[in-house]
């Protein structure tokens, strides 16, 4: 690695980290109505919502209405997108004349952004016009991150609150975490990212001439605003096909840390959020120790890996500059192993370099992220969320090793909530292994693997696991567009949300029904490195014994493989 590399690093962490207890504060006080610096921007426009959707802000809902509401909404934004999709051609600004998709990839891509996935078997400047892009995608963009950042709220509520039903309102929580948090930061980043050179336009594709020639496409259009939001709000689908590595939404070294940044500034700050509604923010740096742990080996091990010379390369000098194959040249080998560990240790699915062509151990480290549930930091609420049920799990098995009820933050679990919890070990499972070895059982979705032996299974492996994780980002080299894989990964990513969001909007209503126990001396206490020891091993045990069989067949067997030649 060279000096360049080690700035990147240490930016990377100081603009994640620096902001995260100030914004997390700030989400808390907008998502609970308190005032804000943005108050007096926001708060005609937030009443004006209400009105026009005939909802009563200070009504609040139990889980199963809160649920029925998410449920309603969710379902209507699908059908819409679908429909946009479909009738893409008929619609307007469209200047390149693009049809509509064919069913099965509109059903897939409509899916993939109400779930906050952005799997895209598509390439966007070739297939999607600017309205579908803007009114279609963007605003899913927008309104995905909110659902999750309102489930992970009234978990936080179940927890806080006591002898209650009310969890809050669905409506008013889409709306404050839309208008509060996503939006105002998004303005913010899309100017950067203009400025840097990322264009945001309604002009036509621009018609060159090569130095050979050759006719060109240019594309271009109304880039900056979803990019911004894409990465923000942790969704990844790229304006253009090649994503994060095309020049246009990632033009320089400095647009490239700003938007490994915003990858995960919001899932950080929303740890320190939940300290504030357990009012103890030792909760929140211990939750943040675990993350950074796993994260970091991650991450090492990333790095490690490519900057080790493959075995039938290692006459070359490669120690100081890494491995570039499928790399973008701008950025090199050290920025390209940080943003796949980032992009899949959140739910986001933006690339900056192709995934297929890391080493057998570097494109492990970005599945196993993935197959760990998105849970260091995961998406927008999404992560929180889902790491939280870890913590319910490893406070479970604590009180089995102690001998005592089990109790977070002076709530007793009890057969309820644990059936639950296992119910929620079931989801990545399942939409991993049980979909994955269809695909790679029968004949015909096999054929969309391009490369034999392991590292095919690889490719299957990678892009169900990228399904289910809600993630979204692909491993290059494996033919997506197909009826088959649209409608399979399409119910894969509706399992990996849907099947955690229905069991954690009932364990937050089982909470909040609960009194709270005093916290005393016999307590097992959840912020001490006792405990940050304990989560970290049980994240990385129920991930490891889950999919350690299915890793062996695919980039174990691979790396093993290429040391024996």
């Amino acid at each position: 690695m060279q000096v360049q590399d080690y700035a990147l690093l240490l930016g990377f962490f100081i603009l994640v980290l620096a902001p995260a207890p100030w914004l997390g504060r700030y989400l808390y006080r907008a998502m609970e109505g308190q005032k804000t610096l943005l108050t007096p921007l926001f708060a005609p426009v937030e009443r004006l919502c209400y009105r026009v959707a005939g909802v009563n802000e200070q009504s609040e809902q139990d889980w199963k209405t809160y649920l029925l509401a998410l449920l309603a909404f969710t379902l209507v934004s699908l059908l819409l997108l679908f429909a946009i999709l479909l009738l893409q051609g008929a619609l307007p600004l469209n200047p390149q004349h693009l049809a509509g998709l064919e069913w099965t990839l509109a059903f897939n891509t409509a899916v993939s952004f109400v779930t906050n996935t952005n799997w895209q078997a598509y390439s966007g400047e070739a297939t999607l016009s600017y309205f579908s892009q803007m009114v279609g995608l963007t605003v899913q963009n927008f309104v995905s991150p909110a659902v999750g950042l309102a489930v992970l709220v009234v978990l936080c509520r179940g927890i806080a609150r006591k002898s209650t039903h009310s969890l809050g309102n669905f409506w008013v929580d889409l709306t404050r975490a839309t208008l509060y948090g996503l939006l105002p930061l998004c303005l913010v980043l899309a100017l950067f990212l203009v400025w840097q050179g990322v264009p945001q336009t309604f002009m036509d594709y621009v018609q060159a001439k090569t130095l050979l020639g050759a006719d060109q496409s240019i594309p271009l259009g109304p880039a900056a605003s979803q990019i911004a939001i894409k990465q923000l709000g942790t969704n990844g689908g790229g304006f253009f096909g090649v994503n994060s590595a095309h020049p246009f939404e990632n033009p320089t070294a400095w647009s490239n840390l700003f938007e490994l940044a915003s990858i995960i500034l919001i899932p950080v700050a929303l740890l320190f959020t939940f300290g504030h509604y357990v009012k103890d923010l030792r909760q929140s740096r211990a939750l943040l120790a675990s993350m950074l742990i796993v994260f970091v080996i991650g991450l090492g091990v990333t790095l490690y890996a490519e900057y080790q010379p493959n075995p039938a390369l290692a006459t070359l000098p490669i120690e100081q500059i890494g491995s570039l194959e499928g790399k973008e040249s701008r950025f090199g080998t050290a920025a390209s192993a940080l943003w796949a560990v980032t992009t899949t240790a959140a739910s986001n699915g933006s690339v900056n370099a192709m995934h297929d062509s890391f080493s057998a151990l570097g494109g492990m480290l970005p599945l196993f992220n993935m197959m760990l549930g998105e849970v260091v930091f995961g998406g927008v609420g999404a992560g929180l969320y889902g790491m939280l049920l870890f913590v319910l799990i490893a406070v479970f098995l604590a009180g089995l090793m102690i001998g005592r009820t089990p109790e977070y933050l002076g709530k007793k679990l009890e057969a309820r909530e644990v059936r639950l919890l296992v119910a929620t070990l079931l989801v990545m499972p399942v939409g991993v292994l049980v979909l994955g070895a269809l695909a790679a059982s029968l004949p015909g979705p096999l054929a969309s693997v391009s490369n034999p032996g392991a590292h095919g299974f690889s490719q299957i492996l990678y892009n169900y696991t990228s399904g289910a994780a809600n993630n979204g980002s692909a491993f290059g080299g494996f033919t997506s567009n197909t009826p088959y894989h649209n409608l399979m990964i399409g119910l894969a990513m509706l399992i990996g949300r849907f099947g955690y969001i229905l069991p954690i909007l009932a364990i937050a209503g089982s909470l909040a029904a609960k009194k709270t126990a005093p916290i005393g001396r016999n307590s097992f206490p959840t912020h001490g490195p006792l405990f940050v020891t304990l989560l970290t091993l049980t994240i990385l045990l129920v991930g490891g014994l889950t999919f350690l069989p299915a890793l062996a067949l695919g980039p174990i067997a691979e790396h093993l493989g290429q040391l024996a030649h």
